[in-house]
């Protein structure tokens, strides 16, 4: 079984308490027995994919299988083409240098419905969306891109896993995944059906 959900704001990737006021994956009606596949830190939001099939948490995580996902990036100010390249290259964070990207800015600008807390808003400050594309998913690695080239993330939004988009499922649904769809998780390769 392989599921897509869009995770809210303030929701743990697990289904036990952390001792954080943040709500847990066990809110969501999920079916028995499932689990995430690669995390989404409270703060950030978007597509989820939660399995009861163990093989699929490395066919999905490790970067040596290429496996794309793509983010949209709220940010402060507007990046310019240098930095753009900069996040594309790869950057040193924490004395390890990530992997490179596709790192471009959304044109046209991405109309999505607010968050419930809003993003904090400074009158003078101009704010725009990019989009990453990347293989690996080191913890808090796109906050910690952004900020390194000096545009802090106000935002995050995981759009994209492989070729399945999160498109209208809406924060908080989840829905189960059919053969097609686990086609555009895997790409062409042979993913074994679903149970």
């Amino acid at each position: 079984m392989l599921l897509a959900f869009h995770k809210p704001f303030g929701v743990v990737s697990q289904f036990t308490p952390d001792g954080s006021k943040h709500r847990t994956l066990a809110d969501f009606g999920f079916p028995k027995d499932v689990y995430p596949i690669g995390r989404l830190d409270a703060e950030s939001e978007g597509l989820l994919l939660l399995s009861d099939e163990p093989a699929l948490n490395a066919r999905l995580l490790l970067p040596s299988h290429a496996h794309q996902r793509e983010y949209w990036v709220q940010v402060e100010r507007v990046p310019s083409a240098e930095a753009l390249r900069q996040l594309a290259r790869g950057l040193v964070i924490g004395g390890r240098k990530t992997l490179p990207c596709r790192a471009r800015m959304l044109d046209p600008q991405p109309e999505i419905p607010p968050r419930d807390p809003p993003i904090r808003f400074r009158k003078n400050v101009p704010d725009t969306w990019i989009a990453l594309e990347l293989v690996e998913g080191k913890n808090h690695q796109v906050r910690r891109m952004t900020a390194a080239v000096g545009h802090p993330t106000l935002r995050l939004l995981r759009v994209r896993i492989g070729r399945l988009e999160l498109g209208a499922l809406a924060a908080g649904n989840w829905m189960a995944l059919g053969e097609a769809e686990r086609r555009l998780v895997f790409g062409s390769e042979t993913d074994g059906g679903g149970k």
